[in-house]
């Protein structure tokens, strides 16, 4: 008798939380059907986009698709938590609706969590493409060393907040699969906000389990202008004020779990740094007022900081000003940007 390896391997769980995109997630679909480890059901959450995306998901005519559409938009968060819920595998994955997958992203990550009940989560490294797809072979060399995966070997670790918290090294919402049924998802405050990731790193951190690592790079993060972290940067003053506030009180729950207590003057100045970000935000906001307690609080908890410093100065300047200045300093930037790539 012929058994199909769908019998023998456990159902994943692919969650693909949308807004508004959908030649992206076409192309996220795609990426999860294509996979070569096939037991899998795929998840579309609809944050009530402009465009219902439902007919695009049907075009697929694939029964492992489920299609879910908010009636009103309700956020990121509970975007994401409510797909996360509706996870019947015995794990779940999330993919981007402008990310992808490679083929063996699924069948190099799963078989160590069957083989270690230990593991709550395994994880990859990943490419950087542009929006129209191409891999930016030196944007992905630059962020495999800045969260220090490529220094990572490749096997099981115990002990992993150093990497989790600090280095930042495990892309939760992008490259990442975990153990169903470990994290309860009405722990995670509605103050999370964006930065649900980090959060779930942590109760990764303090579950008591192990997490894998596999140091190939088998997924795609997309970096366009539409995503968070660009503009949380600077392009978006709201996505900026919302970011700087889901960091503080991260920073802020971790500075008070007793068994994070040696990272505590990380995750403090973490936070004191989340204070002048919110202030600025603010002060671009015209709400000066709002502003200069985050300055204050953020040069009360360290000697000095020079960026916090300048904001606090330009919250005494007339906003004119102060808008002639960073235009000034914009236009200094790129002139020796253009000098420099001459």
């Amino acid at each position: 008798m012929v058994f199909s390896s769908q019998i023998l391997e456990p159902l994943v769980s692919v969650i693909i939380p949308t807004y508004n995109r959908p030649e992206y997630l076409k192309q996220a679909i795609t990426s999860a059907l294509n996979q070569t480890y096939q037991n899998i059901e795929i998840i579309v959450s609809d944050n009530c986009s402009p465009e219902n995306p439902q007919a695009l998901v049907a075009s697929f005519q694939d029964p492992r698709i489920r299609f879910w559409r908010h009636p009103k938009n309700v956020g990121l968060l509970a975007n994401q938590l409510h797909a996360f819920k509706m996870a019947k595998g015995k794990y779940f994955a999330s993919l981007h609706d402008d990310d992808l997958w490679n083929q063996d992203f699924l069948a190099k990550l799963v078989p160590t969590l069957e083989a270690n009940p230990n593991v709550i989560l395994s994880f990859c490294d990943q490419y950087i493409i542009d929006k129209y797809t191409r891999i930016d072979e030196v944007a992905t060399e630059e962020n495999s060393r800045a969260y220090k995966r490529n220094k990572i070997k490749g096997g099981v670790h115990t002990n992993f907040t150093t990497m989790g918290l600090v280095y930042k090294s495990i892309p939760t919402a992008a490259a990442a699969v975990f153990r169903n049924g470990v994290i309860d998802w009405d722990k995670i405050p509605a103050e999370v906000g964006g930065m649900w990731d980090l959060y779930l790193t942590y109760l990764a951190c303090i579950s008591g389990y192990a997490v894998y690592y596999h140091p190939e790079k088998l997924t795609r993060y997309r970096c366009h202008e539409e995503t968070d972290t660009m503009m949380s940067g600077g392009r978006n003053i709201q996505a900026k004020i919302r970011k700087a506030k889901s960091e503080i009180f991260c920073y802020q729950t971790f500075m008070e779990d007793v068994r994070l207590q040696e990272f505590y003057p990380y995750f403090k100045q973490q936070c004191l740094e989340a204070h002048t970000t919110l202030g600025i935000g603010l002060l671009r906001d015209k709400k000066v007022a709002d502003a200069r307690p985050y300055f204050l609080l953020a040069l009360k908890g360290q000697k000095f900081n020079f960026r916090t410093v300048v904001a606090l100065i330009l919250s005494f300047i007339p906003w004119f000003l102060v808008n002639k200045l960073i235009f000034m300093q914009r236009r200094k930037n790129q002139s020796e940007n253009s000098l420099i790539n001459a």
